[in-house]
């Protein structure tokens, strides 16, 4: 069992297999030319299962594949595969765009993979193109509905900005709604590679949700980041509000990226890493990084003095 110094279980893995992104999203990464870190200087697929599979003896049960957007890795199935094979039971999930999850749905679902988180932002196409720098809506759109018709579990996220899409939220509300998938409004987190103003917090989305439907409060489920509601026909959506305490109260997570850095908070700039242990094949030695990481874990995420964080969110997934 992994306990962090804190006296919190940690379960939950979440593994960035790439900084990459074929998005330059205003509120994560609009000014980076897209460039890449060589590949050399990437965990292999082998490398990454190698630290999962501690990670899974030891209890993780949890695991959800990021980026950048995981689905410009090559041969993404295949470690769906790998780990699904060692351990059938694992939530196993990946966080993508969608942009290009038309034509590989299929093959991550008979890898093995169980559940999407998809970013949909807008049901606009010029919206959606102003957030994106690119013109996205159609493709993400076609590849949510492949997922959904082969079967794989979807939630949407979406973080409201002001001026931009904030107009949108009971439409994608109600889009979400009729499809038959869960969404999750997330307060924007500040960070110096963001270009937006600001973004709605959590009462904000509630007051124009509360314009048209009557929403309870629901209990928070575990470590989950996400506080539910409900609309009067038992609909459920979430709300992110990373600037809340008990936001980390239970944070239950802990991060890799593709370069080997374990992260222990997304707003926590420290890091150590366990490249050169797990090409090594040094299991001991990545075990025992991974204990100091879980020793430091802070006990909430550590804002900057102006309320942002300098941690680029591509290359840990969110």
């Amino acid at each position: 069992m992994l306990i962090d110094g804190h006296g919190r279980k940690v379960n939950y893995l979440r593994v960035s297999v790439t900084e990459r992104c074929n998005f330059r999203c205003l509120y994560c990464m609009p000014e980076k030319p897209f460039s890449w870190v060589p590949h050399e200087n990437l965990l292999s697929y082998e490398d990454m299962f190698r630290f999962i599979k501690v990670g899974i003896d030891d209890g993780i049960t949890k695991i959800r594949l990021t980026g950048g957007e995981p689905l410009l890795r090559h041969g993404l199935d295949g470690f769906v595969k790998m780990i699904h094979d060692y351990a059938p039971d694992i939530d196993l999930a990946i966080t993508t765009n969608a942009f290009l999850l038309e034509d590989v749905a299929q093959k991550l679902k008979d890898a093995g993979l169980k559940r999407l988180n998809i970013s949909l932002d807008s049901l606009k196409p010029e919206v959606a193109q102003q957030i994106a720098q690119k013109d996205v809506l159609a493709k993400v759109l076609r590849g949510i509905d492949k997922a959904q018709d082969i079967g794989l579990g979807i939630k949407i996220n979406c973080v409201p900005l002001e001026g931009i899409n904030d107009g949108e939220i009971l439409d994608l509300l109600e889009h979400c709604k009729n499809k038959g998938y869960e969404i999750r409004f997330i307060e924007y987190m500040e960070n110096s590679h963001a270009n937006v103003k600001s973004g709605l917090n959590s009462q904000q989305i509630q007051n124009i949700i509360k314009e048209k439907y009557n929403i309870t409060k629901g209990e928070r489920v575990g470590s989950s980041p996400s506080q539910d509601y409900y609309l009067d026909d038992g609909y459920k959506f979430g709300i992110i509000e990373p600037h809340l305490d008990d936001f980390c109260r239970d944070c239950n997570r802990i991060r890799i990226t593709a370069e080997g850095d374990l992260i222990p908070c997304l707003y926590f700039e420290d890091a150590l890493s366990i490249a050169d242990a797990i090409k090594a094949k040094d299991v001991k030695k990545a075990s025992n990084i991974l204990a100091e990481v879980l020793k430091n874990k802070p006990e909430k995420n550590k804002w900057g003095d102006e309320n942002q964080s300098d941690r680029a969110f591509y290359e840990t997934g969110g």
